[in-house]
């Protein structure tokens, strides 16, 4: 049973950086990997996904330019650097894996979550 641990959330003023690291017990290789994030009272969202070899990505709009999504398979590890923080991106981060090598963009397209991680970006 696979199962992932996000790190490197936390407080930070608006322009700042902050690094996520999603840890998983089992293979992430041949797997698309994503990371959502769920506001109060809002829907959990897709902010950045990758397919199994890292040579596709998506980003919505929101966070283009922004974030970057980053793999290590030999360490069965996924990164979220996340630039120029907003208040709006403030949410708890999950990290997924997908049901296949490529990536999806419902929640229901992966099959492995994380516990999530509270990133807080104040003004």
């Amino acid at each position: 049973q696979v199962q992932l641990v996000e790190s490197g959330g936390g407080l930070v003023q608006a322009g700042g950086s902050l690094r996520l690291s999603c840890a998983a017990s089992g293979r992430t290789f041949g797997y698309g990997m994503g990371w959502f994030r769920q506001a109060p009272g809002k829907e959990r969202d897709l902010i950045a996904a990758m397919n199994w070899t890292g040579g596709s990505t998506y980003y919505p709009n929101s966070v283009k330019g922004r974030f970057t999504i980053s793999r290590d398979d030999g360490k069965n590890t996924v990164n979220l650097q996340m630039n120029s923080l907003k208040p709006e991106d403030t949410a708890v981060y999950y990290c997924a894996r997908s049901k296949s090598a490529g990536f999806g963009f419902e929640r229901n397209e992966y099959e492995v979550w994380g516990q999530g991680t509270q990133v807080t970006v104040s003004s």
